[in-house]
């Protein structure tokens, strides 16, 4: 009986250490690029030249001449409504 307390104890202790095993960690091999520091500003470009002026059009021709009037159309411009007028 007295050796039995101190067996239970170690068979604890190896059963609590094989259930505490650290996670395998798996380390990516591809290198990942990091981008370095700016380098200098490049020299400015030169101006571009003007553009060629175009040729002028040449003018249409006259219009047609029209025809006469045969009388006279008279107009008539209703007044305004008497609501429209107090406003």
């Amino acid at each position: 009986m007295n050796h039995s307390l101190p067996i239970l104890a170690l068979f604890a202790a190896i059963a609590m250490t094989a259930c505490d095993r650290p996670a395998v960690v798996v380390t990516p091999t591809t290198p990942v690029a990091v981008p370095g520091p700016a380098g200098p500003t490049g020299a400015t470009g030169n101006t571009g030249s003007a553009g060629a002026t175009g040729s002028q059009g040449t003018a249409g021709s006259t219009g047609a001449a029209g025809k006469p009037g045969e009388g006279t159309t008279v107009v008539i411009v209703p007044a305004a409504p008497a609501s429209a007028a107090s406003n």
